[in-house]
C-alpha cells in the first residue's frame, strides 16, 4: 500500500519476546551419616543414581551434622562444631525467601504440637536449621504429614524435606530410608510441581565419619538424560544452585561457589 507521499506502509514484523519460563518448583531432601557406597546399597537410591544425575565429587563440610545443615541452608557454619540447639541470626534462605516473597515450606517428619525443639524422638531438632534462625521456627516448618495435599494443590516454590531419624538413615538400616525415598520420591516425581520442570535434590548431611566427607547428591528432574559429573561440589554449591534457581541472591560461602549447572542441563 502507498500513502499520498509515495512512501510504503510495511506491515509490522517485530517479533514479539518469548515469554519466560514458568519459575521452577525447588525439592531438597536431605538424609544421613552414610558414605556414597553405603548409600548406594539401596535398591532404590541406586535406581535413581542411575537413572538421572549424580555430583560424584560432592562433599559435606564438616562433623558432625549441624554445621552441615546450617551449611545447606545459610552458606555458613557460624561456627558450630556440635549437635547442639544454638540460637543463630535470622539470615537464611528461609528468611531470604520470604522477604522477596517466594513461598516455601520445610516439612519435618515427626514434628508434632510439642514444637520444633521439644518434639519427641524420632524427630532431631538438630536435622530442622530453620528452628535455629531467630531463635524460633517460622509458620513456614510444618509437619510432613502437610507434604501430600499441598503437592496436590498449591505447592510452594521451594519445598525442604527431614525424614526422622530412623527414615533418614541415621538411626535404621539403609533398607529402611531406601524404602522411605520410594514413597516420598514417588510422590514428589507424580507432582504437577515436579512434572512442570521442576527439580529434585536428594543429598547426605555428612559420610560416616571419614575425613573425606564424600556423600551422594543426586539430582531428579523430569526428561533429563542420564549424567555423572565429577565436578567439585559441596553443601554450599547446592545452596548457591538453589538460590540461583529460586531467583534470589547467594548467602555467605554460597557466594562463591559453583553451581551445580552441568547437572541441570538438558
Amino acid at each position: 500500500m502507498l500513502l499520498g507521499f509515495g512512501l510504503a506502509v510495511l506491515p509490522c514484523c517485530g517479533s514479539q519476546a518469548a515469554a519466560p519460563p514458568p519459575p521452577r518448583h525447588v525439592f531438597v531432601i536431605v538424609m544421613e551419616n552414610k558414605s556414597p557406597d553405603e548409600a548406594l546399597a539401596g535398591p532404590f537410591t541406586a535406581f535413581l543414581a542411575a537413572t538421572y544425575r549424580e555430583a560424584a565429587n560432592y562433599h559435606a563440610v564438616a562433623h558432625p551434622s549441624v554445621p552441615n545443615y546450617l551449611a545447606l541452608t545459610s552458606g555458613s557454619t557460624w561456627g558450630v562444631t556440635d549437635d547442639s540447639y544454638h540460637s543463630l541470626p535470622a539470615q537464611d534462605i528461609g528468611d531470604q525467601l520470604t522477604k522477596a516473597g517466594v513461598s516455601w515450606r520445610a516439612y519435618m517428619e515427626g514434628l508434632g504440637s510439642e514444637g520444633c525443639l521439644k518434639s519427641p524422638v524420632p524427630y532431631d531438632p538438630g536435622h530442622n536449621p530453620f528452628a535455629y534462625y531467630g531463635g524460633r521456627c517460622p509458620a513456614n516448618v510444618v509437619p510432613l504429614t502437610s507434604l501430600a495435599a499441598d503437592l496436590n494443590a498449591n505447592t510452594p516454590r521451594f519445598s525442604w524435606i527431614t525424614p526422622d531419624m530412623c527414615h533418614d538413615e541415621h538411626s535404621c538400616d539403609v533398607s529402611v530410608g531406601d524404602d522411605w525415598l520410594r514413597q516420598t520420591v514417588g510422590m514428589i516425581t507424580t507432582s504437577k510441581a515436579w512434572m512442570a520442570n521442576g527439580v529434585l535434590f536428594i543429598v547426605w548431611d555428612e559420610d560416616d565419619g571419614s575425613a573425606d566427607n564424600s556423600v551422594l547428591s543426586l539430582v531428579v528432574a523430569p526428561k533429563q538424560s542420564h549424567r555423572v559429573s565429577s565436578r567439585p561440589y559441596t553443601h554450599y554449591s547446592l545452596l548457591a544452585t538453589v538460590e540461583d534457581l529460586l531467583g534470589v541472591g547467594r548467602l555467605g560461602k554460597a557466594a562463591g561457589a559453583n553451581p551445580m549447572s552441568d547437572l541441570l542441563q538438558r
